[in-house]
């Protein structure tokens, strides 16, 4: 049996099902905030292939850097014990401790350095990554902000709206609609996040896109509560 191919998220078509989203807010709530945070959310998706782009690209020029330096770190080790002379017979104890706590100092420092210079590129992703994975953040609580009004208590027959709540504009089938963009935009938020970890393999980052998807999954099942509110209502208006 041949190799399976491997399913892996296309962003293309998660530019294309955002594009379809905009269009369907566009047709039911034109000009509304709620399309707004949509095409913001598009900008990212274009932004997204590029930075993916460029995390799975290696940084051949960093690396050479970093080679070249270890290199000359080493060249600079050996040159230091080179130029000890050392007569071991005439090395007391205490000399030789004092010897020994400085070379491994030295050797600490320059394990540190090493160790510090071969994580630079990867840690460069890293931040790239968790900035992106903020700005996804941002879009989730916007997006929640949006439906946070939209109360499905006032289609309840014992409503009875105060002077200061919100008005509410919206037929109950525009409202459930309303809030599926909400969710759905949610889903592609998550969506979006997981792509920049798709073919990358680090731990920070796996944890902030998955605190990420938990973010997005816990703010649509308050979402859905709402829906289930409204369509399981016997007065349910699908005008």
């Amino acid at each position: 049996m041949g190799d399976q191919a491997k399913i892996i998220l296309r962003i293309e078509e998660i530019q294309k099902t955002i594009e379809r989203l905009i269009l369907r807010i566009n047709d039911r709530f034109p000009q509304s905030g709620l399309s707004s945070v949509c095409q913001a959310l598009h900008e990212i998706s274009l932004e997204t292939d590029k930075t993916v782009r460029w995390i799975s690209r290696p940084s051949y020029f960093l690396r050479l850097f970093v080679y070249t330096v270890i290199c000359l770190l080493g060249l600079l080790l050996a040159a230091s014990i080179q130029q000890l002379n050392l007569n071991l017979h005439e090395i007391n104890m205490v000399d030789f401790i004092q010897l020994t706590e400085a070379g491994l100092n030295e050797i600490v420092l320059i394990g540190a350095g090493i160790l510090f210079l071969m994580t630079w590129e990867n840690r460069r992703k890293r931040k790239r990554i968790i900035n992106a994975v903020n700005r996804l953040r941002s879009i989730a609580h916007i997006v929640d902000a949006h439906q946070l009004t939209k109360d499905p208590a006032g289609i309840s027959k014992i409503n009875m709206p105060t002077p200061h709540s919100p008005e509410r504009a919206l037929t109950d089938y525009q409202l459930s609609r309303y809030l599926d963009y909400c969710s759905e935009m949610l889903s592609l938020v998550s969506k979006i996040g997981y792509l920049y970890v798709q073919n990358y393999d680090d731990s920070i980052a796996n944890n902030a896109v998955n605190e990420l998807d938990n973010l997005t999954n816990g703010l649509s099942r308050k979402i859905w509560q709402k829906i289930m509110i409204i369509r399981f209502d016997p007065n349910f208006n699908r005008q």
